[in-house]
């Protein structure tokens, strides 16, 4: 598999999780999700779930399962924020790792070409779905602005590095492959 296959999501969105409608999910015969916590759901170190993603996520679960897969160790914070909106949830899955993806994929009972990993990250959530035959959704981060500058530059790094493997991730919601 190309670095370019590795990397490339099936579809940008273009904006937050929340843009993420029960129609695209039909459009790509998607019927589970498995989400990424920090700044898919919500902002690094974050708590709370905000009100529109709690709005989000009663709306796309009369659609399809769902799941939280975090490389976070934390059980207190990933636990309370999976708690909140009555979730399942995975601690510390090293993703681009399969392991625990797999895990919440058979939990589903679904094959995995009809769920799709939903991050913000290219080198983990997108190249962990697409390491198991998932449908990869990109989305924008949600971000604290206080720390932002700290971790874009990483995130900064990734995008120069992904499209330089010709990697497409054009901020328009897109499906590229």
């Amino acid at each position: 598999m190309s670095w370019e296959a590795r990397l490339q999501p099936n579809l940008v969105l273009g904006g937050p999780i929340t843009n993420l409608t029960p129609d695209l999910l039909k459009q790509y015969r998607l019927k589970g999700l498995v989400l990424d916590v920090d700044e898919t759901l919500v902002p690094l170190r974050e708590r709370e779930v905000s009100q529109e993603v709690q709005v989000w996520i009663q709306e796309i679960r009369s659609c399809a399962s769902l799941w939280l897969v975090s490389n976070n160790l934390s059980e207190n914070r990933i636990g309370g924020i999976a708690k909140s909106l009555d979730l399942p949830y995975i601690l510390g899955a090293r993703k681009p790792s399969r392991r625990k993806l797999r895990q919440a994929v058979e939990e589903m009972n679904l094959p995995f070409k009809q769920v799709a990993m939903v991050g913000d990250r290219l080198f983990t959530d997108v190249w962990a779905g697409n390491r198991l035959g998932m449908f990869s959704i990109l989305v924008e981060p949600m971000i604290d602005p206080a720390i932002a500058p700290k971790f874009y530059a990483l995130r900064n790094f990734e995008v120069l590095i992904s499209q330089w493997l010709g990697v497409s991730i054009a901020g328009q919601q897109q499906n590229l492959k």
